[in-house]
């Protein structure tokens, strides 16, 4: 099987459950970051995160393809093969969030993201995702959408900042307080 197809040459793309449209289009802005944001979790795991996140994380790359699939095929298709967010993987997430706090210090003050490489990409796939989420908002508004993949997409960017704690408390890396500078 070749790589490349040639079908692309002048802008357009194929979407997901047939049809064709530009690849500027707002829905491939929207898989194409939820993309992007799948890639940074592999970072993540390839960087180590462990602990009480490893495996969660594998199972959110997985959901990750399923989010990118429903954005790829528009609304009204409907093709019986095609799996589309659901409200029991935003439940999971909020699960895993709540577990995560109740194990984590309170947060008494902003934080600085950073502390281990995977705790790091981890708050950097946090700002993918609300990327992600703002590509889909504009989608939204021209079209309809899964609703759960955009409360999806809103939980998970909470979750990726509390699994990048829980990451860093994990590996015993202390988190940095921001604190406002002083003005002259």
């Amino acid at each position: 099987m070749k790589i490349y197809t040639r079908t692309g040459d002048r802008g357009q793309t194929s979407l997901f459950a047939g049809g064709r449209v530009s690849k500027g289009h707002l829905r491939l802005h929207a898989y194409g970051t939820v993309d992007e944001l799948n890639t940074i979790l592999g970072l993540a795991a390839a960087a180590g995160v462990g602990g009480s996140v490893a495996a969660p994380l594998a199972r959110v790359q997985a959901e990750l393809f399923t989010i990118g699939a429903d954005l790829a095929t528009p609304l009204d298709a409907q093709p019986k093969w095609l799996v589309r967010a659901t409200a029991e993987m935003t439940g999971r997430l909020e699960a895993e969030i709540d577990a995560w706090q109740a194990a984590l210090p309170e947060l008494r003050s902003f934080i600085l993201p950073g502390g281990t490489l995977g705790g790091a990409s981890l708050h950097q796939a946090r700002t993918v995702c609300r990327r992600a989420e703002r590509w889909l908002v504009m989608l939204q508004e021209q079209e309809p959408v899964n609703a759960e993949a955009l409360r999806y997409l809103n939980r998970l960017s909470d979750w990726l900042f509390v699994a990048a704690r829980a990451a860093n408390h994990d590996a015993g890396t202390p988190e940095i307080p921001w604190q406002s500078p002083e003005r002259g």
